[in-house]
């Protein structure tokens, strides 16, 4: 008996049995733990997309909350400022037609910028002349001088500060004048170059806003508004004027006119728009030019106060210091 199973655990066939038996569960055992983390990767990569999915809700709840505190921050700014004007009525004293155009001209549109405007006229005076007399009389500036001259410097700091607000209307609407002026040639090629390509005037609009904007940010901002008011506008020809009148610049308003017609009589505009980009080149050339003549009168002054002392100090230099040590007529 103990014969037969020695021999039977002995037998080839038995030990590849259990050979290939031990095989089979090594096979199972080394893919059973792969098989499960695939699943588990899989589980993981979606119980984290869906976490990034709950941030991100989150976080767009959280800025849906700021953004909405923020806005009715501004609005209560904003309704008492416009009941302090109110009050005052300083829209009928210190506000006309030209305050509104020059505030456009800026890029100041709506009711707030004028209100704002409004407010700071009103109270930039008394905040000068108070700075002024705090500086003057508590803090004992100008000592030399006597009280009447200390006041009178008082009403010109509150002069100052009622006319501060104009001067910066004025040279931000310079300024972005000169930045249309310069970009609206290469606008205008671009914009001939949208038409004869087959492009609608809405289309070439949104086309050059999106490729004036890295030379002047102000005439893509005006571009891209123009294009939303002949969107909604119900006379396209308003959409025009208000193009022009914001800008303020006759080469607009020519332009302007031009798409005015254009739409009235159904004309082309390409001709119209390539006449207009040629006039505005040259008079963007001219007055390149003219400040070019400008400059030998400009620079006449600095010359002769800085330029020629030091070239006679140069060149009669030495001489003198030769004088200076040796007589007038030195010694043979």
């Amino acid at each position: 008996m103990s014969d037969l199973v020695i021999r039977s655990l002995t037998s080839p066939s038995f030990l590849i049995s259990i050979l290939v038996a031990v095989a089979v569960f090594a096979t199972l055992m080394t893919a059973l733990p792969a098989l499960g983390g695939d699943s588990l990767k899989t589980r993981m990569k979606a119980v984290a997309l869906e976490r990034e999915q709950l941030r991100s809700k989150q976080r767009s709840l959280m800025s849906a909350n700021a953004d909405r505190r923020r806005k009715g921050l501004r609005e209560d700014e904003s309704e008492r400022l416009r009941g302090f004007v109110d009050r005052l009525d300083l829209r009928r004293a210190l506000a006309d037609e030209s305050t509104m155009q020059k505030l456009r001209h800026a890029g100041f549109r709506g009711r707030n910028p004028l209100t704002t405007f409004l407010f700071a006229r009103a109270t930039l005076p008394f905040a000068g002349l108070a700075l002024a007399a705090a500086y003057l009389f508590v803090l004992g500036g100008m000592p030399d001088k006597p009280p009447l001259v200390r006041g009178f410097v008082c009403i010109l700091a509150g002069y100052a500060g009622f006319y501060l607000p104009v001067l910066y209307v004025s040279n931000r609407a310079s300024k972005r004048k000169q930045s249309i002026q310069i970009a609206w040639p290469d606008a205008l090629d671009l914009m001939l170059i949208c038409v004869e390509s087959g492009m609608s005037i809405e289309a070439a609009f949104r086309k050059v806003a999106d490729e004036i904007g890295t030379q002047s940010v102000d005439l893509a901002e005006e571009l891209v508004l123009t294009n939303a008011e002949l969107s909604f506008l119900q006379e396209r020809r308003q959409a025009y004027e208000n193009f022009a009148e914001r800008t303020g610049l006759e080469s607009v308003k020519s332009i302007s006119q031009a798409l005015i017609q254009a739409e009235r009589y159904g004309t082309p505009i390409a001709q119209a728009l390539r006449v207009l980009a040629q006039e505005s080149r040259e008079m963007r050339m001219n007055e390149a030019e003219k400040k070019a003549a400008a400059l030998p009168p400009k620079l006449t002054v600095p010359m002769i106060l800085f330029f020629l002392p030091v070239l006679f100090a140069v060149i009669l230099g030495p001489a003198g210091i030769q004088v200076s040590q040796n007589g007038i007529f030195p010694a043979h």
